[in-house]
């Protein structure tokens, strides 16, 4: 059986504290108690809506590469004998990274050259031999002319003249042929060196000293780590509103200072035969080292805006457990205290006097990472955004601890990350 540790995460100390000043909000000015009811006002955390329009964002799962990130494969067939990178060197381009033994490669290029050498001397000799026949066929045809030899000499002058010549014309080619044979094995002698192709850092070594390898074994992976790339998969129905220098934000986990913000830098025009979908590729710069190549990350690409509408946190949107309706509570009187706007160890209790909440369905038009574009609701209004179940049916009176929007933000930021480290130690601890 496996045991989970207790764990009091940020957003559980919050919730603790906002519990217990709702409570005594509830109980607090002197404990007023609604009288028909004969139970304790209860109090609850509001916000004023607003109006105006939404960032329209779609939402994708990215994988990070890096620039110019190749593997590297040995060319040539041959054992390992010294490995001169590890896994996070930087290497300039032609930087030696692995040697390969090369004794039978200096064998064939000794032979290579032999051959090349035996071509060039049979060469010259056909070349002598041509320049002998020429010379004799032009005393032939001297004498022919004086009608001193015979047209059968002629002939059998000429036909030696013609074979020197083929000689030479053989000979030369075997001088081609054994010199490009010379010029593949240096070649291969070179490549007993693995060099590194770009400029980059090292990752994935499988090479070690002994190894037997191939031109299918991957040494290394190698990429350059300043600039990377998030690849995203977006789909034919995408490609209606998503285009090419939209802005995007980059998120992760392992970003405490927030997300990255960058630019949908290329989409590629052939879509998957199969999947009807195509890869788009976000430049970010990586100073820090934040991205790691092969790291999974969100991303979001920003495609317009909605609508103008009243806007709400997501936290005030509230759905009935007796109707099943979405809605907020909403109040339009005027609270006598000061928004509270930093988010602090203890929550301070500072509670209006007692107003009446309503429940008020609205419709949804747009929803963003912090809130809401709803109708049904007038901007200005103050809205629950904590301790709506305090209130229940369509009607109650609350105490409201009034706080402004950058709190809520930070709340509703708070809540997801500790959600998330929720998952990721959940996650290890199976």
């Amino acid at each position: 059986m496996i045991r989970m540790k207790p764990r009091y995460s940020a957003f559980t100390a919050y919730l603790v504290g906002a519990g217990l000043a709702l409570f005594a909000g509830s109980c607090g000015s002197g404990g007023s108690i609604d009288n028909q009811a004969d139970q304790p006002i209860p109090g609850v955390e509001a916000v004023q809506a607003r109006y105006g329009t939404l960032p329209l964002t779609q939402r994708l799962s990215g994988v990070v590469r890096a620039t110019n990130q190749v593997a590297i494969y040995p060319e040539i067939s041959a054992v390992i004998t010294e490995v001169l990178v590890r896994n996070g060197d930087a290497v300039q381009k032609g930087q030696p990274m692995v040697r390969l033994r090369d004794k039978e490669f200096r064998d064939r290029l000794k032979q290579a050259t032999a051959s090349y050498q035996i071509a060039v001397a049979q060469a010259r000799q056909a070349e002598a031999r041509l320049k002998e026949a020429q010379s004799e066929l032009k005393r032939i045809q001297r004498l022919a002319e004086q009608e001193m030899v015979s047209t059968s000499q002629l002939e059998t002058a000429e036909t030696r003249a013609a074979l020197a010549e083929a000689d030479v014309d053989l000979a030369r080619a075997r001088v081609e042929q054994a010199q490009a044979n010379m010029a593949e094995q240096e070649e291969n002698l070179s490549q007993t060196i693995v060099r590194a192709p770009v400029a980059g850092s090292v990752g994935d070594r499988n090479a070690e000293v002994g190894m037997l390898v191939d031109n299918n074994t991957q040494l290394f992976t190698l990429g350059q780590l300043d600039n990377m790339y998030v690849q995203v998969v977006i789909t034919d129905k995408m490609l209606t509103f998503i285009e090419e220098g939209q802005p995007a934000e980059v998120f992760s986990t392992s970003f405490s200072s927030g997300p990255i913000s960058a630019t949908l830098a290329r989409i590629s025009p052939f879509l998957h035969p199969v999947t009807h979908s195509t890869d788009g590729e976000i430049d970010v710069a990586n100073p820090e080292g934040l991205l790691k190549p092969g790291m999974f990350v969100t991303v979001d690409i920003f495609y317009g805006e909605s609508e103008e509408a009243t806007l709400v946190p997501l936290s005030s949107l509230y759905e009935h457990p007796a109707t099943g309706v979405t809605g907020v509570y909403v109040t339009e009187a005027s609270l006598d205290r000061e928004p509270v706007a930093a988010l602090n160890d203890e929550p301070s209790i500072s509670f209006s006097r007692p107003v009446t909440f309503k429940f008020v369905p609205v419709r949804i038009i747009a929803k963003g990472r912090m809130e809401a574009g709803i109708l049904g609701v007038e901007p200005g209004m103050w809205v629950v955004t904590l301790g709506q179940n305090l209130l229940g049916g369509e009607a109650a009176d609350a105490r409201v601890r009034p706080v402004d929007w950058g709190w809520v933000e930070k709340l509703q930021k708070l809540q997801r990350e500790d959600l998330m480290q929720d998952v990721i130690e959940r996650k290890s601890s199976l």
